[in-house]
């Protein structure tokens, strides 16, 4: 996988991650807020969400997700595309939006710098708290007796 795609994926994550109010204000401080065409949705459906016992058995089905997507095309001729965990669609647009705006050379590399670098960063400083806060908690059963024999 290209070093772009990688790129692409690591800020569409954080679009979708990201607090739908965080979106509104970063496109409420945007100097010049582009035309765009909504392409297709937002619209909303469900999609089933698979996991692995250990991260390494066989997959399963765990149950279904709902999930709003949105296409765009700004301006310029790009597409953007975003699919969100909920119901939001001004979340779906907006984040199709920056999708889109991220794609371009004049506008991408301030919006990485104003908008995906904080959200990464506040996502992992959440998922840090977390572990802290559950870690107190945490039983390896392993070292657990099980009596005198």
């Amino acid at each position: 996988m290209s070093t772009e795609q990688t790129t692409r994926q690591e800020w569409m994550a954080a679009l979708a991650l990201a607090p739908e109010a965080r979106l509104q204000e970063a496109w409420n401080r945007l100097e010049a807020q582009p035309q765009y065409k909504v392409v297709r949705g937002p619209e909303t459906g469900l999609v089933m969400v698979r996991g692995r016992t250990g991260n390494s058995g066989e997959r399963f089905n765990l149950g279904e997700m709902t999930v709003t997507r949105c296409t765009v095309n700004v301006d310029e001729g790009i597409m953007g595309h975003a699919f969100i965990g909920g119901l939001s669609h001004e979340h779906a647009r907006l984040a199709a939006v920056f999708d889109a705006l991220l794609q371009l050379p004049e506008r991408g590399e301030g919006l990485r710098r104003t908008l995906i670098s904080p959200l990464q960063q506040e996502r992992q400083a959440y998922l840090a708290s977390r572990r802290d806060e559950v870690r107190p908690s945490r039983v390896d059963f392993f070292t657990l007796v099980r009596g005198e024999e």
